[in-house]
C-alpha cells in the first residue's frame, strides 16, 4: 500500500490487496515465538482424533460379538472398558489441549495488539487528520479480538476436522471400499457448496467489520461533542444519522446470517443423502455376507463423524472469514508507513543550543494551496520570537513545521545550522517543549499527567516545576493535591489550570526550546495573572517561539514577526513596529481600544 493511503471510508468497495495465503503467512509469523506449545497442542489433537475414531470400531466389535451363537462376555467387557478408557483419556487430552491453546492464543493476541498500538503511535499527524479515531480504535480492539478465535480455536479445529475426515475415509475404505466410493462421489458437491459459501461470506464479513468501524467512529466523535449537540438541540438529527448507520450494520449482519443459514441446511441435506446411500448399499452387502451388522453400524457412525466436521467448517469458515477480514485491515495499518520518517543519515543531538532558521520556506497541506510563501527568518539561541497575525495567516503552521509534524515542499528549516530532516525525530521533539492552546490531559492524576510515565523524573522535580510556573498554588488547594484525580480530558479543571499544568509538564522535561501556541487564549480571569507571570519566567529558559493574540504578552520579545496570508509582512521589536505604524500598529491599537472598553464596562458593573 502506498504511503499515507489508508482509505477507511471505502473499505467495503475497495479491491483486496492481500491474498488469503499472504494473510495466513503473516498471521502465522506471530506463532513462531510459541511454536513449542503449538506443536504440543497439535500432537494432543492427533491423540484426540485417534481416540475418537476408534470408538465406532469398539461398538462394531461389541455388536458383532452379540450376534455370535455363544456370546463372549469377557471379550465384550474388555472392549467396553477400553472404550470407556478411550472416552476419558480423550476428554482429558482435549482439556489439556484447550488450556495450552487458550494461554498461547492470548499471548499472541497481546503481541499483535502491542504491535498495532506501537505502529499507530508512529504515524504522522497528517495521517491522524485523515483517519477517524473511532476506526483506529476498532483496529486495535475489536479487529484484534476477532483474531483471538483464529489462534485459540479455528486453526486447531481445522486440523482436527481435516484429520478426522481423512481418518474416516481411510477406515471406510478398509471396511468397505464400495460404500466409501459412494460417499466419495458426494465430495464434489460438498466442496462446491463450501466454496460458494466462502466467497459470499468473505464479502459479507468485510461489510460487517467496516460498518462496525463506522459506528465506532460516529460514537467516538459524537459522544465527545455531546455538549455541543445538546446546546444546538440536534439530538433528533444525530439520532437519525445513527439509525441510518445502525441499519446498514444490521443489513450487513443479515447478509452474513443468510450465507450461514443457507450453508448448513445444504450440508445437512448431503448428510441425509449419504445416510440413505449407506443404508441402501450397506443393507445389500450385509445380506450378501460381505460385511457384518457391526460394520454397517460403524459406517453410520463414521458418516456422522465425516459430516460433523464439514458442518463445523461452516462455523470455522464464518470465523475464518472474519479473521481474514480483520487481519487484512490490521495489516493495512501495519503496512502504512509514517509520512514523516528519519532520513538514513539522521543524527542524534543530545543538546540543542537553540538557533532556529527558516530559509525560503514554502509549504502546502494540499498540493498547490500554499499556506506559507517564501518565509525566511532567524531566531538566535536563548531569544524569544513572537508570531502575530490573523487566523489562517500561517502562525500555527510554522510551529508545526519546526517539530516536523509536516515536511516542507521547498526551502530549508535549520536548528543550530543543521537541517531538521537530518536530525532524528526523537532527538528533535525531545528538545522542543510545546504548550498548545487546547491542552490535553489524560485520565489519571495530576502527578501522572506531569510525569507522563517518565520514571526518571523525581517528585522533587515535579514540585519545583509546578512552583516555578505557579501551578502549585491551585494544586495545594485540592483535596488530594498532586494525587488529585484527572477525569477524561481534564474536564474537572478550568482552562487556565490545565494550561498551568501543561507549562509544568513541559518544563519538567527540560526542553532546550519552547513553543507556546495561543497559550493565553480562552483563559479564565482567575488564573490569567498566574499565567502571565509563568510566561515571563519560561521565556527566560531557552529559545522561545510564541504565537499570541494578546499583544501585551509579547512586548518584550526580541523579535516579532507579523504574518498575513502565509507571508511575512513586518518584522522587528515591539517598539520598532509601533513606530512604523503598519499592520502591527493597527492590531495593537485595536486591542488597546478594546481593553479600555472592557475595563470601563467592568468598572461600571462594579459601580
Amino acid at each position: 500500500m502506498a504511503k499515507g493511503s489508508i482509505d477507511f471510508d471505502n473499505d467495503i468497495n475497495r479491491k483486496r490487496n492481500m491474498s488469503d495465503f499472504e494473510i495466513i503467512k503473516r498471521l502465522l509469523n506471530y506463532v513462531q515465538p510459541f511454536i513449542k506449545p503449538i506443536l504440543i497442542a497439535f500432537l494432543l489433537v492427533l491423540i484426540v482424533v485417534g481416540l475418537d475414531l476408534i470408538g465406532p470400531l469398539f461398538v462394531s466389535e461389541v455388536l458383532d460379538a452379540l450376534g455370535e451363537d455363544e456370546i463372549p462376555y469377557i471379550k465384550i467387557i474388555i472392549i467396553v472398558i477400553l472404550y470407556l478408557l478411550a472416552l476419558f483419556l480423550g476428554a482429558f487430552v482435549a482439556y489439556k489441549q484447550t488450556i495450552i491453546l487458550q494461554i498461547t492464543g492470548q499471548k499472541i493476541i497481546y503481541n499483535i495488539r502491542q504491535d498495532v498500538f506501537e505502529h499507530i503511535e508512529r504515524l504522522s499527524i497528517s495521517q491522524y487528520n485523515k483517519v477517524p479515531i473511532g476506526k483506529l480504535v476498532t483496529r486495535a480492539t475489536s479487529d484484534v479480538d476477532t483474531l483471538n478465535m483464529l489462534y485459540t480455536d479455528v486453526i486447531i479445529n481445522l486440523l482436527r476436522d481435516t484429520l478426522t475426515i481423512i481418518g474416516v475415509f481411510v477406515i471406510m475404505f478398509i471396511k468397505s471400499p464400495l460404500m466409501a466410493l459412494y460417499i466419495l462421489a458426494l465430495t464434489p458437491a460438498i466442496f462446491f457448496v463450501s466454496w460458494a459459501f466462502r466467497k459470499f461470506s468473505r464479502k459479507a464479513y468485510r461489510k460487517v467489520r467496516t460498518n462496525v468501524a463506522i459506528i465506532n467512529a460516529f460514537l467516538s466523535e459524537h459522544l465527545s461533542g455531546m455538549k455541543l449537540i445538546q446546546i444546538f438541540n440536534r439530538e433528533d438529527k444525530k439520532y437519525q444519522e445513527f439509525v441510518d448507520k445502525n441499519r446498514k450494520l444490521n443489513h450487513s449482519h443479515l447478509q452474513r446470517v443468510l450465507a450461514f443459514s443457507l450453508y448448513r441446511p445444504t450440508i445437512y441435506l448431503l448428510y441425509i443423502a449419504a445416510i440413505i446411500i449407506i443404508l441402501w448399499v450397506g443393507s445389500n452387502q450385509v445380506l450378501e455376507g460381505i460385511i457384518t451388522y457391526g460394520v454397517l453400524f460403524a459406517f453410520t457412525q463414521y458418516i456422522d463423524r465425516f459430516f460433523h466436521p464439514i458442518q463445523n467448517l461452516a462455523e470455522q469458515f464464518d470465523t475464518l472469514q472474519s479473521a481474514f477480514t480483520s487481519g487484512e485491515r490490521i495489516f493495512d495499518i501495519l503496512d502504512e508507513l509514517p509520512v514523516i520518517q528519519d532520513s538514513p543519515n539522521a543524527i542524534e543531538l543530545e543538546e540543542f543550543k537553540g538557533k532556529i532558521e527558516f530559509k525560503n520556506v514554502w509549504f502546502a497541506y494540499n498540493e498547490g494551496e500554499w499556506v506559507l510563501r517564501d518565509v525566511s527568518f532567524v531566531v538566535d539561541a536563548k531569544q524569544t520570537m513572537a508570531l502575530v497575525g490573523a487566523t489562517g495567516s500561517g502562525k500555527s503552521t510554522i510551529i508545526s513545521l519546526i517539530v516536523r509534524n509536516y515536511d516542507i515542499q521547498q526551502g530549508e528549516i535549520l536548528i543550530d545550522d543543521i537541517n531538521i530532516k537530518d536530525i532524528k525525530l526523537d532527538s528533535l521533539r525531545r528538545n522542543i517543549g510545546q504548550m498548545l492552546q487546547d491542552v490535553f490531559l489524560f485520565s489519571g492524576t495530576i502527578e501522572s499527567n506531569i510525569r507522563l510515565r517518565d520514571e526518571t523524573i523525581t517528585d522533587k522535580e515535579i514540585l519545583e516545576s509546578c512552583k516555578y510556573v505557579n501551578a502549585d498554588q491551585f494544586i495545594q488547594k485540592l483535596p488530594q493535591k498532586y494525587d488529585e484525580p484527572v477525569r477524561e480530558r481534564g474536564n474537572n479543571f478550568s482552562s487556565g489550570q490545565k494550561q498551568l499544568l501543561s507549562f509544568a509538564r513541559t518544563l519538567v522535561h527540560k526542553p532546550a526550546m519552547m513553543i507556546l501556541d495561543e497559550a493565553t487564549a480562552n483563559i479564565d480571569t482567575e488564573t490569567e495573572k498566574l499565567i502571565q507571570e509563568s510566561l515571563k519566567k519560561m521565556m527566560n529558559i531557552g529559545t522561545t517561539i510564541v504565537v499570541a493574540h494578546r499583544l501585551s504578552t509579547i512586548q518584550h520579545a526580541n523579535q516579532i514577526i507579523v504574518m498575513r496570508k502565509g507571508k511575512i509582512i513586518e518584522k522587528g521589536t515591539h517598539q520598532d513596529l509601533l513606530k512604523n505604524k503598519g499592520h502591527y500598529y493597527q492590531l495593537y491599537q485595536l486591542q488597546y481600544d478594546r481593553s479600555i472598553t472592557e475595563n470601563m464596562e467592568l468598572i461600571n458593573l462594579k459601580l
